[in-house]
């Protein structure tokens, strides 16, 4: 097979897996996401429903198809950090453009995500799964820049630490998109916030600088 071909076969698939979700969140967002089943979305898709399977092993991840990106994003500030820039700097630098952009990983979902996620155990349940899996893999990228006179539970710290800042902003901003408030004034509010937490985390932080 031709690299011509080889693109074209990645092309329709990538066309495939993101029709299959638009279409299940927006059955997710109409129905409710326990009511609405892998069947329904594979008929609104015109897809077989292994195709579905296929695509989206978990039925959670039709709604958070973004989840890989989400848990890799607080690891890739600190790996990909300018040259003499600590990962806290990093990690408040990407958080304040992100709130800037209204970057839907960081929360800015719109309310009628925002509401099926909090209207749905099993969803909220995965969020919660992925802000861990989000810190686990801050720790990897704090332990594979810390200061080798640090303790070894050190970026373990740092992470629960810059963990719960980052959960606590994402959970500021669904609480703010689900009251009604537009995206701008959305980030007026956390923006400031956001800057008063990683003040108060500086203060005291310094495991994985470097």
């Amino acid at each position: 097979m031709g690299t011509e071909s080889m693109g074209l076969r990645e092309s329709k698939k990538q066309e495939t897996r993101q029709l299959i979700s638009d279409h299940a969140t927006r059955l997710f967002m109409e129905q409710g996401f326990e009511q609405t089943t892998i069947t329904e979305i594979a008929t609104a898709a015109r897809v077989a429903k292994k195709t579905v399977t296929n695509y989206f092993p978990r039925k959670e991840d039709l709604a958070l198809d973004h989840h890989e990106a989400f848990t890799a994003t607080l690891a890739r500030a600190v790996a990909d950090r300018a040259e003499g820039e600590s990962p806290l700097a990093a990690l408040r630098r990407e958080f304040i453009a992100a709130v800037e952009t209204c970057d839907p990983v960081a929360g800015f979902a719109g309310p009628e995500f925002a509401r099926m996620i909090a209207e749905s155990p099993t969803l909220s349940a995965r969020l919660r799964e992925l802000h861990d899996l989000r810190e686990e893999a801050l720790a990897q990228a704090l332990a594979a820049v810390a200061p080798a006179q640090d303790p070894a539970v050190a970026p373990r710290a740092a992470a629960a630490l810059l963990g719960a800042a980052h959960r606590l902003l994402f959970q500021r901003i669904q609480e703010l998109t689900l009251a009604g408030e537009p995206n701008a004034r959305i980030a007026a509010v956390v923006a400031p916030e956001a800057t008063y937490i990683f003040d108060l985390l500086g203060a005291g932080l310094s495991a994985g600088e470097s």
